[in-house]
């Protein structure tokens, strides 16, 4: 199993949120997400300035097996987009806590990050669904 940065957020569905301070979230997949769609060759992001709301779908990534929605953890206003992933949508695979992150959301409020699961939280998640 991979490391699960200790300054994430996760929701179950696999989303990833690093609060960036002002209010400000980066969100991508978690590194298991990825692992289990496999090599990814698609990514569609949502559009900067668009609102999203906290578990909505607002991005699709495509691998070679499945495509899969991504929902957003919070909600807020698309602030920036990782527009880089439209080339290169395999920077997921390669750094999903890093260079593979997703979109940045702005406005988000402090008791929607309070209410996402810790890293500890989130492996249980995923050792149950090994069982």
């Amino acid at each position: 199993m991979s490391e699960i940065p200790g300054d994430l957020k996760f929701l179950k569905s696999h989303e990833w949120v690093r609060a960036e301070g002002n209010g400000r979230v980066t969100v991508g997949i978690s590194d298991h997400a990825q692992s289990l769609l496999g090599d990814l060759v698609y990514v569609e992001l949502p559009n900067v300035g668009d609102s999203v709301e906290a578990g909505n779908a607002v991005a699709v990534v495509e691998s070679v097996k499945a495509a899969s929605d991504v929902y957003s953890p919070v909600t807020g206003k698309v602030a920036e987009v990782n527009t880089a992933l439209a080339d290169k949508p395999e920077t997921i695979n390669e750094d999903a806590y890093g260079e593979g992150w997703l979109f940045v959301v702005e406005g988000v409020d402090n008791e929607q990050l309070a209410e996402l699961l810790s890293p500890d939280d989130y492996a249980e998640v995923i050792e149950g669904e090994d069982d």
